[in-house]
């Protein structure tokens, strides 16, 4: 394997980093405590070619490769986790899975608006009492001559309250089932679980956003629930085949965990930069603290661990560039680098002492949103299933949650 970047590859690089830089750091804190990312920010980074960054050409996209779109992510989280978050979702979670399993009509219709950020994308698969647990999906489609009608809730929607499109996941209810707006509430499943994936625009019939959650971290992120009441969806905009929505949601997962991961390797080693700096001018008992060997030990475990944690992301990134299965390797870099982040900026503040414990230095908000990375696109446990699954495929164990 071979992780050493190309010519074009490298100037990529200094384009993100130029962009985070002088764009993304300047208005980093205003987001946070905003709550929302600005808007002239996001209309930058579309831009830039950021919002169709997976998008091939003949959309209107950048078609960037695999390891310069992460490399896209880290730069960004570099300075916003949240609007590192943002592009993600939009690439690897919505358009990426349109692109993948959309009908011709709905690419067509979706993925260049997509590209240019005209129509940012959301991903809507959790619900409230099924969040590591698809089986407990209670939203529902039924088939209506060209239509499909929706009716359920989802929580925890990254994008929700900018998307101008969803890819919902929902139980195709069959004939001789419980169609009703009351199964969707209902607390028995409505076997047999069949979950099929809808792109939806945001502007359909009986498709209503709520409120931003309140969040401890990510708060510049647009995070909402999402509710369908009789919510009818052409039946054009069904992605793949009826009942596929699994393996759909599967494959979304799998390259969502390798690009959330690389936002964390970003966030970390932008939190290790901003800890050498302050340690070279922090002075303490006559002498920098950058002088004391207890704060080298700690910053030198920092690095490594960032170091170990690109490690894994390349990996999984050559393996999915090469076509190959990468699913072990996704959960590996997602578990690593979720807890690394979260390890790393809580090193961090401690380094700081008490100027990391407000809000006049960044670390603090580092701090924040990486305790994130250990849930977001999945709980560092579900990677430890995901894992033990891939080690015991073959035998007689079987590994379930």
């Amino acid at each position: 394997m071979d992780f050493s970047l190309t010519s074009e590859q490298l100037m990529f690089q200094k384009m993100f980093r130029d962009f985070a830089t002088k764009e993304v750091a300047k208005v980093a804190e205003q987001a946070d405590k905003q709550e929302e990312i600005p808007a002239k920010l996001l209309k930058r980074a579309a831009g830039q070619g950021f919002m169709g960054a997976l998008a091939p050409e003949p959309y209107g996209g950048a078609g960037l490769d695999v390891t310069s779109f992460l490399m896209l992510l880290e730069a960004l989280a570099a300075e916003s986790l949240a609007l590192a978050l943002v592009v993600h979702v939009h690439n690897s979670l919505a358009l990426r899975t349109i692109l993948n399993h959309g009908t011709a009509a709905a690419k067509e219709a979706l993925i260049p608006e997509m590209a240019a950020g005209e129509r940012i994308g959301a991903f809507a698969m959790t619900e409230a009492g099924a969040g590591s647990d698809p089986t407990q999906m209670r939203t529902r489609a039924v088939r209506e001559g060209g239509e499909y009608v929706l009716n359920g809730a989802k929580a925890w929607v990254s994008n929700g309250g900018i998307a101008g499109v969803f890819v919902v996941f929902a139980v195709t209810v069959g004939a001789g089932l419980d169609s009703s707006p009351d199964a969707a509430q209902s607390t028995k499943p409505n076997p047999p679980l069949r979950m099929s994936a809808f792109a939806i625009p945001a502007d359909a019939p009986g498709l209503v956003v709520g409120g931003r959650e309140k969040t401890l971290g990510l708060r510049g992120a647009s995070i909402t629930r999402l509710y369908l009441q009789e919510c009818r969806v052409p039946a054009e905009n069904l992605l793949g085949a009826e009942g596929a929505g699994y393996p759909i949601a599967l494959e979304a997962l799998d390259f969502g965990r390798v690009g959330i991961s690389a936002a964390a390797v970003g966030l970390a080693r932008r939190a290790v930069e901003l800890a050498v700096k302050y340690s070279g001018e922090r002075v303490q008992f006559g002498k920098p603290i950058g002088a004391k060997q207890a704060i080298q030990v700690y910053l030198a475990d920092c690095a490594t661990e960032v170091a170990a944690a690109e490690g894994l992301v390349r990996h999984a990134a050559w393996l999915a560039e090469q076509g190959k299965p990468f699913t072990q390797e996704a959960a590996m870099a997602k578990l690593f680098a979720g807890r690394m982040a979260a390890t790393v900026t809580n090193k961090i503040v401690q380094v700081h002492g008490g100027a990391g414990y407000v809000t006049e230095y960044p670390i603090e908000r580092f701090y924040r949103d990486a305790r994130a990375l250990e849930f977001v696109e999945g709980a560092s446990q579900i990677q430890q299933i995901v894992i033990a699954g891939k080690l015991f495929e073959g035998s007689s164990v079987k590994v379930r949650p």
